[in-house]
């Protein structure tokens, strides 16, 4: 064989050593592409066949409906797929769906154990929500008076001269010259037989019926008339002083009655609801906190305050120690009673994300249901539900992450890191 015979006879061996290494390394590549996909190393070839096997044989017969997000997140798939983190999307079979729903939620029992899951019976109860808020104590507007004289004159005496002082009813506050009622006594003295328009003039003005009398007997009247109280209370303002002059309808003495006081409430919106006229409220003020008041909502205002987004509430407490005093500070907790019987449960129960409510419904052999509801009023340590559960059934009260992806990647650092001594690193 000549050399140029030979070289040919090596290019051609050169060139089908290469052809077959390409070949293998193009069906390592199929290969290694259907392991990535599908799971089992098969080759490209059976691929397909074996993807659309394997969900079949993990249904144990029957069909796979799709396949759900691992991690709980509201994302399907009608084939196998991975998550960003890689996670194999579970299969939803057909069989499951029909017979116990699509999120039922399955976890093996000695997992239940380990994860310390909790559960209590939905049950039926009264419901009473306390409103607590803060106030302050004012005087009974009804009960205040004020003596503002109908005739124009001098105080000659002073008989109750201190802003505080307690007053009777018919006691007498001050002796008072005033002309024009000495013009009035001497013309019903002319006229006493005919019953001349003196009397009603001396009625028109307020003058005292007892002094009244006594020029209806005739007696001589008397050069100053006293002014009694026209209720009993304590003075809380004294414009009148000896030797003073006064106009007519000049208030000198303003007269409230203590042993009724008001406690003005404001409320939030969110409360306003729950609170109603009639209601007990106990009202605690800084000066005697280990002695409650007991009091009664007796009005709610009609307005809301702009901005304070508060509505005031009345609310009467008996006073006849005197205790409560204007303007002080108070502290009011109202019961307020919800009509009827609820379905509750513990708070704890509940899954809140802001737009969607949950609770985690246990149906037994490691088995839980996501159910929507819809919640009410809340108590402390319950919640009332409207709508999602009935009574009888039992709901999560510990471990409810077990359906919510935040809940979940909470716990899983919960427990990565507890018990682990402060610095250790590993």
């Amino acid at each position: 064989m000549s050399n140029i015979e030979g070289c040919k006879a090596g290019r051609g061996l050169s060139t089908a050593v290469v052809a077959v290494l390409v070949g293998l390394a193009v069906g390592a590549g199929a290969v290694l592409w259907a392991w990535k996909g599908t799971g089992p190393l098969v080759t490209a070839g059976v691929t397909e066949a074996a993807a659309s096997a394997t969900p079949a044989g993990a249904c144990a017969g029957s069909q796979v409906k799709y396949y759900r997000n691992p991690m709980g997140a509201p994302d399907t798939s009608p084939v196998p797929k991975k998550d960003s983190m890689q996670m194999d999307y579970i299969p939803v079979c057909e069989d499951e769906g029909a017979s116990e729903g699509d999120n039922i939620v399955k976890v093996s029992l000695d997992r239940v154990q380990r994860l310390g899951v909790r559960s209590e019976i939905v049950e039926e109860r009264a419901l009473a929500r306390t409103v607590r808020t803060f106030a302050t104590v004012q005087y009974d507007e009804r009960r205040q008076t004020v003596i503002a004289p109908r005739f124009g004159g001098w105080i000659e005496k002073l008989l109750v001269n201190a802003t505080g002082d307690t007053v009777t009813r018919g006691q007498p506050l001050f002796e008072v010259y005033s002309p024009e009622l000495n013009v009035l006594q001497q013309e019903f003295l002319l006229s006493r037989g005919t019953q001349g328009s003196a009397d009603n003039r001396l009625r028109n003005l307020d003058y005292p019926e007892s002094d009244l009398e006594k020029l209806r007997r005739g007696e001589r009247p008397p050069r100053t008339i006293t002014v009694p109280a026209p209720a009993a209370g304590t003075v809380i303002e004294k414009t009148a002083v000896a030797g003073m002059r006064y106009q007519p309808g000049e208030t000198l003495f303003r007269i409230v009655d203590t042993s009724v006081m008001w406690v003005l409430a404001e409320v939030y919106e969110q409360d306003l609801a729950f609170v109603k006229a009639g209601d007990m409220a106990k009202v605690t003020v800084n000066a005697w906190p280990d002695r409650p008041f007991s009091g009664r909502v007796t009005f709610i205002y009609p307005s809301v305050g702009k901005e304070s987004r508060t509505a005031r509430l009345r609310i009467e407490v008996a006073n006849p120690d005197g205790l409560l005093r204007a303007d002080m500070a108070a502290t009011v907790e109202i019961e307020a009673p919800i009509p009827g019987r609820w379905v509750v449960v513990p708070d704890s129960a509940v899954i809140d994300s802001g737009k969607r409510q949950i609770v985690l419904v246990e149906r037994g052999e490691g088995r839980f249901e996501p159910r929507a509801v819809r919640l009410g009023v809340r108590v402390p340590g319950h919640v009332q539900v409207l709508e999602g559960l009935k009574p009888g059934e039992r709901v999560v009260t510990s471990a409810t992450f077990l359906i919510d992806a935040e809940s979940n990647l909470r716990a899983a650092l919960a427990a990565f890191t507890a018990g682990k001594p402060a610095g250790d690193g590993k």
